[in-house]
């Protein structure tokens, strides 16, 4: 069934509420004095005062950006609620950063002085959320979005975890078909922004589940938005979540509603994109555009920021979590701004948009200092009381589940903040499922974790009043939020060796998913190689035997991978396939059995896979 923004609610802000406003397009950037220089003689005079209906000619636009949030309403735990920030002395310095409370203040206090303000963002805001939010369907995370003043997004691929009719529903409202109303008296009302999926449609009608795009308009100025996922989205999202829909190209997608939009007479054209690129400084601060080293960024966006026509004037895009401002060349050569604020809300992007009323396009230059950047979300300003009073709220009905202890370890355990291949709660996750399955069938000979399945850190350091150390039910759902199952099949050697080589080989080649292996297997990556080759398939070995092709081996895996996802067809081959647990319970169950207060858990050593680089 397609997915349509509801209507405007009574008491939404008048000049913000934007659902009512059927389809349209955004901006772009530049720097306001930079700008100036370039504008059109006389334009400088004429930008404040006079000449158009009683108003300057150029109107600058603030386009406030954020992606890739994740339901992560209080700040996130260990390295995963921190940005990399560059110093004056060359050196690096994490800072802490993220959550609900202070990026509700650090937008509202961007926006003062802005009459002429919008804020987007380019997907991935629910999905993959810690229990705060995923424990209630997201409902926690829009609600605070509605209270953020967000105007529009863009989905990704986790607005599609739980299928196109549970994102209608996050868009319209309405109690979950199963779980129903978490609060007595109180109905989920839906989003108050659009939700834009332009390259998403029904198999069988052919038509958007959810509108392309969206106009917002303020005082004669007109600025359109077009919202896009990832092409790839089928491969990284459960089978069940992407049933009956069809995933398009995403510059041909773009394109293509930037025409009508042309058309229409919105000259001002923003992309929401949910894919990325991988910048070549980890540095949320670091001059992208200089020629220096540590400078540009790399990834499927720069091609698809190279196809994209010139009638958008801005991409603001998401799902690497990664943080850049870069500057890349539309098809006619021309200077565009490609941004993206890392993920969890631990950034935002600023961007100035200099709006031409006479033409009704953004004035674009080949100036290099970018009027657009990054700016840290940081826990040392005040927070927002109304956040504060959401977070407490959701907190209260959580807490019951929440706080259960399961487990405890003996030091920070990292995970998706590692920074390395190999990730020390991605074995453990593996050892978990591995121990879950023999538990099944004592054939079960090894297990593997995809590495996107590990959303956050174990940390020592205690969340609440737990104690430091003890694991809770809610830190360990932050790690595992998904619901797969622990699946067994049989495959061959030659199979489990194919599965390796596909981590770092077709559509794995550029951006590499290493899985997380559980104890007893062992080889070596050599990424001086390219494709298949960097898998020493020499060096494999399952518990000090080397892995034979022709055997049969019993394989533990969660249901994502045994479908075939992210990109590992291998895996989805598996014979005489056996459903297991819940992956959390397996998990929550390994560190109930194997951990106490008196003898926690250690961080595994990594030495599972042997990198050369």
């Amino acid at each position: 069934m397609p997915v349509t923004p509801h209507g405007v609610r009574p008491g939404a802000r008048p000049l913000r509420r934007r659902v009512k406003a059927v389809l349209g397009a955004v901006a772009t950037l530049t720097t306001a004095g930079a700008l100036i220089a370039a504008l059109p003689a006389g334009a400088a005079h004429d930008r404040h005062g006079g000449g158009h209906h009683g108003q300057g000619r150029y109107q600058d636009v603030q386009l406030l950006s954020f992606n890739d949030f994740h339901g992560n309403l209080e700040p996130p735990a260990g390295s995963s609620g921190q940005v990399a920030e560059k110093q004056a002395d060359g050196t690096t310095k994490q800072v802490d950063a993220g959550g609900a409370e202070y990026l509700a203040t650090s937008l509202r206090t961007a926006r003062k002085g802005h009459p002429y303000s919008v804020t987007a963002a380019a997907g991935d805001l629910i999905g993959a959320s810690p229990l705060l939010s995923g424990l209630f369907h997201d409902e926690p995370t829009v609600e605070a979005m509605n209270k953020l003043d967000l105007d529009v997004t863009g989905v990704g691929n986790h607005e599609f975890d739980e299928g196109a009719t549970e994102l209608a529903r996050i868009q319209n409202g309405g109690c979950h078909p199963k779980d129903g109303c978490f609060e007595k008296g109180r109905t989920f009302k839906g989003a108050d922004y659009p939700y834009l999926a332009a390259n998403v449609t029904d198999e069988k009608t052919g038509k958007p589940v959810l509108k392309p795009y969206w106009v917002w308009k303020n005082k004669g100025v007109k600025v359109g938005f077009i919202g896009v996922t990832l092409e790839g989205t089928p491969n990284i999202v459960s089978a069940d979540g992407v049933k009956g829909l069809k995933f398009h190209d995403e510059i041909e997608t773009v394109n293509k509603y930037a025409k009508i939009l042309d058309k229409q007479g919105v000259k001002s054209i923003v992309a929401l994109i949910h894919e990325g690129g991988v910048p070549a400084s980890s540095s949320y601060n670091y001059d992208c555009d200089s020629p220096a080293a540590g400078s540009g960024v790399s990834g499927p966006i720069v091609d698809i920021a190279k196809g994209i026509t010139p009638k958008v004037d801005a991409l603001v895009t998401g799902h690497t979590h990664n943080a850049y401002v870069c500057t890349i060349p539309d098809p006619a050569g021309k200077p565009r701004m490609v941004t993206s604020a890392a993920s969890y809300g631990k950034l935002y992007t600023d961007t100035t948009l200099t709006y031409d009323r006479r033409t009704k396009d953004i004035v674009r230059t080949s100036v290099k200092s970018p009027t657009s950047a990054n700016h840290v979300v940081s826990r040392t300003q005040a927070k927002a009381p109304d956040m504060t009073a959401l977070i407490g709220r959701w907190n209260k009905l959580a807490a019951p589940v929440s706080n259960q202890a399961v487990g405890h370890i003996s030091a920070d355990i990292p995970g998706r903040g590692a920074g390395t291949p190999e990730e020390p709660l991605g074995d453990l996750i593996a050892d978990a499922q591995l121990a879950h399955a023999k538990s099944l069938d004592p054939k079960a000979a090894l297990a593997l974790m995809n590495p996107g399945g590990v959303r956050s850190d174990l940390v020592f350091k205690a969340s609440g009043s737990e104690g430091d150390g003890v694991v809770t039910y809610g830190e360990a759902f932050t790690v595992q939020p998904f619901s797969n199952t622990v699946n067994l099949a049989d495959l061959t050697g030659a199979q489990v060796v194919q599965a390796l080589q596909q981590q770092v080989s077709g559509s794995n080649e550029a951006s590499p998913k290493i899985l997380q292996p559980s104890a007893g297997l062992t080889y070596t990556l050599d990424m001086t190689k390219t494709g298949a080759a960097r898998v020493l398939v020499d060096s494999i070995r399952l518990n000090g035997a080397a892995i034979d092709p022709a055997a049969t081996y019993r394989v533990a895996m969660n249901s994502f991978l045994a479908g075939g996802g992210d990109g590992f067809a291998a895996l989805g081959q598996g014979k005489n396939p056996l459903v297991g647990a819940d992956d959390l319970k397996a998990f929550n169950d390994y560190l109930t059995a194997n951990s106490s207060a008196a003898n926690p858990i250690a961080p595994p050593k990594t030495d599972r896979i042997t990198i050369v680089k």
